[in-house]
């Protein structure tokens, strides 16, 4: 729907409503068993792990994650941030010149924190990674603002994974705040609270999850999606007559 708005907004001389038509999930692949990886040997065992799946890219807004990591730091006590890692992982091309400062930037800004030690980056992980990632971590955080859609939540939410958002574009229209996860304003405030809330409430954790999983499979699964798209066919082909 923030896409539609956006395409109104900006083709003014059309006169026409489009529909939306919210993407799917390859839910096979994220059925399967996770593998072991050999990026688990950079994870401390028995870590509480918040994950970020993103492209190294400055609208992606990932900094978001490393500030809110460092203001949770300041927030609580050592015995319980000595247990929390953050992860990010994401689209990585050499040839991009903007992946390439930006992940500078980043390790940069761990460090000023001192947080390195407690910071993972992965760059272009296999997707036999990402399947682990979204297997082992705990909460997932999506910090892009005014995206049109993003997949990551709905990937998050169908491995039964809690999503911490920012409230704006299409993760309003895929999360349901406090249900399957949480909606906030893009600081590091906004993140830490819901962020501190399910590391604290590891039921809160499961019961999110599993709604998250079950949003997914009834309002984005392939079989909704066909659904969907068949509706529209016919209604099409209705008016045309």
């Amino acid at each position: 729907k923030f896409t539609k708005r956006v395409f109104k907004s900006t083709f003014r001389s059309l006169t026409l409503d489009p529909d939306v038509l919210y993407p799917s999930l390859n839910t096979e692949f994220f059925n399967q068993p996770p593998a072991e990886d050999e990026v688990s040997a950079q994870i401390p065992s028995k870590a509480f792990i918040f994950l970020s799946i993103n492209r190294f890219e400055r609208k992606k807004n990932l900094s978001l994650a490393i500030d809110t990591f460092r203001h949770i730091a300041a927030s609580v006590s050592a015995a319980e941030f000595d247990r929390m890692h953050l992860i990010l992982a994401g689209g990585y091309d050499t040839r991009v010149v903007e992946n390439v400062e930006h992940f500078q930037e980043l390790q940069g800004l761990a460090k000023r924190y001192q947080l390195q030690h407690k910071i993972t980056f992965l760059r272009s992980p296999k997707d036999s990674t990402k399947l682990w990632l979204l297997n082992t971590a705990h909460v997932l955080l999506y910090t892009p603002e005014n995206e049109h859609f993003g997949i990551v939540p709905l990937e998050g939410m169908y491995m039964t994974k809690p999503v911490i958002a920012v409230n704006s574009g299409g993760p309003t229209e895929s999360i349901v705040d406090e249900n399957t996860g949480f909606l906030c304003q893009p600081t590091p405030e906004g993140f830490m609270k819901p962020m501190l809330k399910l590391f604290r409430d590891p039921k809160l954790i499961e019961t999110m999850g599993q709604m998250g999983r079950k949003r997914v499979e009834q309002r984005f699964s392939f079989e909704a999606f066909t659904a969907a798209l068949n509706q529209i066919i016919e209604e099409l082909l209705q008016g045309s007559k």
